[in-house]
């Protein structure tokens, strides 16, 4: 056991916050997964749903950079204490008031818990484990927040086969608002950090920016192609299971479960094989291609097992993001690697949150030309990073 518990990284610290991944995202995923379908309940259209998507990678951005800093400068647990309160707020706004303008006025707010606490939970592991564990504990992190993602879903789908579309998912996010309290007494009597509080971080993301060197630009533009591939239909494929080929809720929670359990399977073994080979490029380009096929799988998907089908390879596109999440704290600086990587998310999804937004547009034209036009850019993604990027 001390063995397996140092293989995969497990500290104190990083167990605890693990702990916390789980509650916060079981919450968030149980709604947050059905809010398409619960603003066209309520009334808002497609281009709603685009606004929602647009809205989700833009909060992500502004929220990226801030996390960062305030992590580096109050330490993580602090930080992830606010985060979470400003996540119940959001919740309630859902809960209290019924209408699509509501849902996207607290989705402000509880969208950004997973983008915001990003940076922190990033800096948490550089500073709980060595460089050499790095990948490992971000792939404990990439892994257990599957597991919230794979079951809230399926908590989610079978509150609205309960209650109905509106009445089901208010109760989802209900049920959010109680983790959200149960995380924040767990960070408090649990987690332990030991900050120094340091004043001379960085404010400005440009001149963060400035100081990202070459290897670390190119990832960030083969990621922004990557993620117009993501985003642009990201929003609607549970309208096009939901809507175009006619599965339930509940088999949609099933199609994200098989998802889920796809990434969990392969998080351990790429990196082990990661920390053994000491080469990063193979696996990012490999999961990169993923990215690439899924829209297009997708489209070409008429029934649930041909759904099924493709959400096994959306969930092997997590083939090797915690690489690359693990490449980027190993390029940025050491005294400010929140923030380093709070300005990596706040470049790219700033620019992708263009895409989602065009997403509502293109699925306008029609969905075929949303799902070919996200394949385009997942390819175009995948030559740039080969072409440029260096270990």
């Amino acid at each position: 056991m001390p063995k397996l518990i140092e293989f995969l990284g497990l500290k104190k610290n990083l167990v605890i916050i693990l702990l916390i991944v789980i509650i916060l995202e079981m919450g968030q995923r149980m709604g947050e997964r059905f809010l398409p379908i619960y603003i066209l309940a309520l009334g808002g259209g497609s281009v709603v749903v685009g606004l929602l998507n647009g809205l989700n990678n833009l909060l992500g951005a502004l929220y990226s950079f801030p996390g960062g800093y305030l992590s580096d400068k109050f330490g993580y647990k602090k930080s992830l204490i606010i985060f979470d309160i400003i996540a119940m707020f959001g919740y309630a706004i859902v809960i209290i008031f019924p209408y699509w303008q509501a849902a996207i006025i607290g989705a402000i707010f509880f969208l950004s818990w997973s983008s915001i606490s990003l940076p922190a939970i990033m800096s948490a592991i550089s500073k709980i484990l060595p460089q050499n564990k790095q990948t490992m504990g971000v792939s404990m992190h990439s892994l257990v927040r599957r597991i919230p993602m794979a079951i809230g879903p399926v908590l989610g789908g079978l509150c609205i086969a309960a209650f109905g579309e509106t009445h089901g998912i208010r109760v989802a996010f209900f049920i959010s608002f109680l983790l959200a309290f149960a995380a924040i007494f767990v960070q408090q009597k649990f987690l332990d950090d030991k900050h120094e509080k340091n004043e001379t971080i960085e404010k400005n993301p440009f001149k963060v920016l400035a100081r990202m060197n070459s290897d670390l630009k190119h990832l960030l533009v083969s990621d922004i192609l990557i993620r117009f591939c993501e985003q642009i239909p990201y929003a609607f494929v549970v309208i096009w299971c939901m809507k175009n080929i006619g599965v339930s809720a509940v088999d949609f929670g099933i199609l994200t479960t098989a998802e889920m359990i796809t990434a969990m399977l392969i998080y351990i073994p790429v990196a082990y094989l990661v920390e053994k080979n000491k080469s990063k490029k193979p696996y990012i380009a490999i999961t990169f291609t993923f990215f690439a096929i899924f829209p297009i799988i997708l489209f070409f998907s008429h029934s649930f097992w041909m759904l099924f089908f493709a959400f096994i390879i959306r969930g092997l596109k997590e083939f090797g993001e915690p690489t690359r999440k693990a490449f980027i704290l190993t390029l940025a600086d050491d005294n400010s690697k929140a923030a380093m990587y709070g300005t990596y998310y706040l470049i790219r999804d700033v620019v992708v949150s263009v895409a989602a937004f065009a997403g509502g547009f293109l699925w306008l034209i029609s969905p075929a030309t949303n799902l070919i036009c996200a394949t385009t850019f997942g390819f175009i993604g995948v030559i740039y990073f080969i072409v440029y990027c260096k270990e």
